[in-house]
Formats: C-alpha cells, sequence, structure tokens
C-alpha cells in the first residue's frame, strides 16, 4: 500500500515525546533495570523502524516484535540490538532467526527437541531463546514446572543460548489486583525452579511498569503502550508516570459549502441540517483507519470541537465548522488545538475499543511524518 505524499492527510509522530516517556520509566524503576521497547504491529502503528531508532537513542536495551518479519525489518534497517519475537515462530522458519541474530519465544518442549534435531543437520549459530511461562494468560507458555524444568535442561545443548524468561499479565492494569497477585505467585513458582537466571528475565508490561513496579521480581520491562504516551488502562487507573502522547492526526480541509436546512450528508442520508451551517470535507476517512463508527463524534478546528457530520466514507469525511473558513484550514482528528485535546483514548471511549485498537488501527495509507 502506497502512502499517499499528496494530500493534506498525515499522522504526526513525536520522537521528542517517544523519548521522554522511555526516561520516565527509566526514572521509575532500580538502577541497572532494562528496557525493551515493544515494536511490533509497526510500533503500534507509528512506524517500526523510526521509532526503533528514537528508542534506541533513548537507550532502550533492545525490542519485541511480534513475528519473525517484524524482527528482518529491523535488522534489514540496520538495528543490531536484541530483537525478540513475542509470538511463537515454527520450527522449519526458525533458522532464519539464528542466522539473523533474532531471538524466539518458546512454550513447549517439543519445540525444542524438534529444532535441535533440525540444527545437527545445518551449520548454524546457536539459537537465542527466551521460555514463555503461561501464569494466567491462557495464551503460550509452559503451564507446568515440570515441564518448564525439562525445557531448562534442553536449552542447556550447544545449539541453544538460554538468553530470556518471561511472562505476561492479563489484569495488570485493573485496579482489582486479585487475579495479578495470583499470577505473580505462580511467576514465583517459576523463578524458584532456576538454578541460574538467564540475562533477561521480564515479567512487567507496560502496566506493571506503571502500577505494580514494587513487585517486579525480574530485571528488565517490556514497555509497550506507555512508550506511545497511552494509558494502559484506559481511564481505569491514574497515569503514574509523566506520560506524552506521540501521534497525533490532522487533515486540511479540501471543500468548503454552505449547507442548507433540510439538505443532507454522506451515505444513507442519515445526516439533515436543522439550520443553514458551513461544513467542510476533510481528506481522510475509514481507508486510512479512522474507525467508521467514529461517526458523531468530534475533531478540532482552531481549538473548537467541530461535529463529523453523516457517515465517514472509505477516503472522506465531513465537519461542521463554527463559521466560514477558507480551504486548508487545519482539523485535529486527535492530538492538540490551542488548549483543547483528543487523546486516543478518547477516540477509542467513543468507539467503545480500546487505545491499542485506535493507533493500531491507522493504515499505513496515512503518511507518517516524523518530528524530534
Amino acid at each position: 500500500m502506497i502512502s499517499a505524499q499528496l494530500r493534506d492527510a498525515a499522522m504526526v509522530v513525536d520522537l521528542k515525546a517517544l523519548k521522554h516517556n522511555i526516561k520516565q520509566q527509566q526514572a521509575a524503576l532500580p538502577a541497572n533495570s532494562r528496557i525493551l521497547a515493544v515494536v511490533k504491529a509497526d510500533a503500534y502503528g507509528h512506524g517500526a523502524v523510526p521509532v526503533a531508532n528514537a528508542a534506541k537513542e533513548a537507550g532502550v536495551d533492545g525490542f519485541c516484535v511480534a513475528m519473525l518479519d517484524e524482527g528482518l525489518e529491523l535488522r534489514n534497517a540496520g538495528i543490531d540490538r536484541l530483537m525478540l519475537v513475542l509470538g511463537l515462530t515454527p520450527v522449519h522458519y526458525a533458522p532464519i532467526a539464528a542466522l539473523n541474530d533474532i531471538s524466539l519465544t518458546v512454550g513447549s518442549t517439543s519445540w525444542l527437541k524438534e529444532y535441535a534435531e533440525l540444527a545437527k543437520h545445518e551449520s548454524l549459530p546457536p539459537l537465542k531463546v527466551h521460555l514463555a511461562l503461561d501464569t494466567g494468560m491462557g495464551r503460550i507458555g509452559f503451564q507446568s514446572v515440570k515441564e518448564f524444568k525439562e525445557a531448562l535442561d534442553l536449552v542447556r545443548q550447544p545449539v541453544f543460548v538460554f538468553e530470556g524468561m518471561f511472562t505476561h499479565f492479563a489484569t495488570a492494569d485493573a485496579a482489582d489486583d486479585t487475579y495479578f497477585k495470583r499470577q505473580l505467585q505462580r511467576w514465583q513458582e517459576f523463578l524458584d525452579a532456576v538454578d541460574q537466571k538467564p540475562p533477561y528475565v521480564h515479567m512487567a508490561n507496560s502496566a506493571v511498569g506503571m502500577w505494580h513496579r514494587e513487585t517486579i521480581a525480574a530485571n528488565t520491562v517490556r514497555m509497550g503502550i506507555s512508550m506511545y504516551g497511552c494509558n494502559p488502562s484506559g481511564h481505569e487507573l491514574p497515569d503514574s508516570l509523566d506520560l506524552r502522547p506521540v501521534a497525533s492526526i490532522i487533515a486540511k480541509t479540501t471543500f468548503v459549502k454552505h449547507l442548507k436546512a433540510g439538505e443532507s450528508v454522506s451515505y444513507g442520508a442519515t445526516y439533515t441540517a436543522q439550520n443553514d451551517e458551513w461544513v467542510a470535507t476533510l481528506p481522510i476517512g475509514y481507508a486510512d483507519g479512522y474507525l467508521r463508527r467514529m461517526q458523531g463524534f468530534k475533531v478540532l478546528v482552531d481549538g473548537q470541537e467541530c461535529d463529523i457530520l453523516g457517515r465517514i466514507c472509505m477516503d472522506q469525511m465531513m465537519i461542521r465548522l463554527p463559521e466560514s473558513m477558507p480551504v486548508g484550514t487545519e482539523a485535529v482528528l486527535m492530538g492538540t488545538s490551542k488548549d483543547k485535546t483528543f487523546f486516543a483514548t478518547d477516540l477509542a471511549d467513543y468507539a467503545h475499543t480500546i487505545n491499542y485498537e485506535i493507533l493500531t488501527s491507522i493504515t499505513p495509507r496515512l503518511l507518517r511524518r516524523y518530528q524530534d
């Protein structure tokens, strides 16, 4: 998909804010703690390579991606620090990881045995692995201490480097910490089974790094949504770090008209003007990731809230202006205009989703413009 260079619409990515957020987390952690920047899903829609370079400048120790292809993209761009694939990779693709110094997540002894057999017949460097532990997320990882101990024996083979172990919390961003504590106890049981811990021990995601720092029984934090300036809990818990939003979405009007009372706007004629009003068209739509269900929400124009009128189209949308304004007037769909701000969480609340989905829904067609 192309990134549209020749229209006045863009996601503006503030890399200075991103570095600030990383520094905030670093300052809140014990000395010698490590941070792995989570840049999966194209860095939550912000652009994996520019974000990774900025995070590297801010001092992170490595990166987490979701799949091997994402890790290769960063390696090909010259990112040379630890690169961990958080998802599971089929064994037959693992040699590619070994050859590119990309670490893989492993959650079963059968995988380790199959790779060890495969590696005997190929000239490969040792594969770096992180053992995933299922303490209650119910997604991937070793579920029993017994099987985990078997895995610890297997990763001592020369074809592996036991680089890390980790778990993931399901409710660390919730006010009720009952289930979190249950997972934490289970994590400790796995930790107690390890005689010699690997270099990277990580159980803290963004939420743990923000609200459960005193419980971190590890040396590494995986910084995800908080790195992009968003509260992992939405509004359930207050920010414990001074986070700055990294992404804004802006577009300039392409057409302005005087709509008369009784006239309608957009597909289905779901909006009909009750009074004469000024209406502007913006060159952005749901094909850019601005969700169709945002109909009825608002954008900011010159610090004023302006209603979205009618259904959002694939490539365009219409808004009500407070008065006649020239073509080329800037509208802020997400971000700050004068003293008002729409955060990703505000859009998520309206769309009945989470800020993660708002950010990762923005398609590559919308130009990313970087500021530092």
